[in-house]
This record gives C-alpha cells, structure tokens and sequence, in this order.
C-alpha cells in the first residue's frame, strides 16, 4: 500500500516540470469542469492508494493549462500524473496526403479501416 494525497501529488507533479497552481486554467474531465477551488478543496482531504491494485481517482481527471494539459496515468491500478503538450507544428514536415496513402498502403478510407 502506498498512500498519497492528491493535493500534495498535484502540486509535486506541478513543481516537477516547474509549474505552479497559478499555471493551471481549469479543471475539467469527460463531461465535467470543477472550479480550481473545488478542486483543492477535495484534493486536500483525498488520500489514496497510488500502488497496485484499482485505481481511485477518476480516470478523466485532467488539468489544464497554456499549451499543456496533464491527465491520469495508470497501470494495474498504481496511478500517476502524465504531463502532455501541443507539438511544435514548426517542426514538422508537411506531406502530401496522397504520399501518406502510398507510404500507408492504400487510400485514406483503407487507412481509416
């Protein structure tokens, strides 16, 4: 059993890729959003158990801020933060579609398959 609180695993994980409350926008999952103070609120009373097992918190929990957006990770029930973040579309080669289909085999519908 490894317990943890949520609060404290938030701000942890905010602190790791140097962020902070302030840098998260809102809070949001599926089908809901939840006030950042709401958020807190609960997030401070909430302890779990992060190691194996089933997960407990919701799955769609996510957070988000300016470019990035942060999700729950799991695996076998330990759970986690995972930080994602909008690519840098400069970077990337532009291809045409008819390429893709020919790389890919096919056209977009077989690709779609």
């Amino acid at each position: 059993m490894r317990m943890r609180n949520l609060w404290d695993e938030t701000i942890e994980f905010l602190e790791h890729y140097k962020l902070t409350w302030d840098d998260v926008q809102y809070i949001a999952g599926g089908t809901f959003q939840i006030t950042k103070e709401n958020f807190e609120e609960v997030a401070r009373k909430t302890d779990y158990d992060a190691g194996y097992g089933s997960a407990e918190v919701a799955r769609d929990l996510m957070l988000v801020g300016s470019n990035w957006w942060s999700v729950r990770a799991e695996y076998d029930g330990s759970e986690w933060w995972r930080l994602c973040k909008q690519p840098d579309v400069s970077k990337l080669q532009v291809i045409p579609v008819t390429t893709l289909a020919r790389r890919y085999g096919g056209t977009l519908d077989d690709m779609n398959d």
